[in-house]
């Protein structure tokens, strides 16, 4: 596990963001662990999130000209990428959209820079991929190119009902169907490395068997 995914993780595990128990995914499913970035909310949170955001894209190699956030988390997280992507020397413009058109002043339901060249969308995580297919029509209906997905944490769990599961991850589809990367800053496989280290809180190591137990069960490679 590299530096920054394994910083990440502990990170996200000591803000509270990353918790363990029994909670209950969109799909039904009963996951030893759940991710809320929406409890990415003060200052220094947002922005040491922003900070690895950022340097995810930079290190990815991508070649990108602005981001997208789709609302809600994505608008807050995209906007926060964008400052600490020009505290790093890239500076990008960034836009977001509304849930429902505005009907008066400037109208239209994008806010921000206008969409052009190759844009990232900002997000937290590929559930159902409802939130990208929106985006990736957004910009394209606006001339410009969807390039990439940047997102949080990859769970890295076949979609699909239990009883007709999917070969493929939300992700690895959302790649394949608009023919372009997702990238991660972390993935569950980073989460059971930091739960198998010896330096791991001892009071969460005893959740590393539920969490290999639902990665074997829901997986991908």
């Amino acid at each position: 596990m590299s530096t920054l995914r394994q910083e990440f993780i502990q990170f996200s595990v000591e803000a509270g963001v990353i918790r363990f128990g029994e909670f209950v995914t969109k799909a039904g499913r009963t996951s030893p662990y759940f991710f809320n970035a929406g409890l990415f909310n003060d200052g220094t949170n947002l922005g040491r999130i922003a900070d690895f955001y950022a340097q995810t894209l930079l290190d990815s190699g991508l070649e990108f000209d602005m981001l997208f956030g789709p609302a809600y988390k994505g608008i807050t997280l995209a906007s926060a990428t964008a400052v600490a992507l020009a505290r790093k020397g890239r500076n990008v413009p960034f836009a977001y959209n509304r849930k429902e058109a505005k009907d008066h002043g400037e109208g239209g339901n994008i806010v921000g820079a206008k969409l052009e060249g190759k844009v990232v969308i900002i997000d937290d995580v590929i559930s159902a991929g409802t939130s990208v297919r929106e985006s990736v029509e957004i910009i394209r209906h606006a001339g410009a190119t969807p390039c990439a997905v940047l997102i949080a944490l990859d769970r890295m769990e076949r979609s699909g009902k239990d009883d007709a599961l999917s070969a493929h991850s939300a992700a690895q589809e959302v790649s394949q169907a608009y023919g372009m990367p997702v990238t991660a800053i972390a993935n569950l496989n980073d989460l059971f490395d930091y739960l198998s280290t010896v330096s791991a809180n001892e009071q969460l190591s005893v959740y590393k068997d539920a969490v290999e137990n639902y990665r074997r069960r829901y997986g991908t490679a």
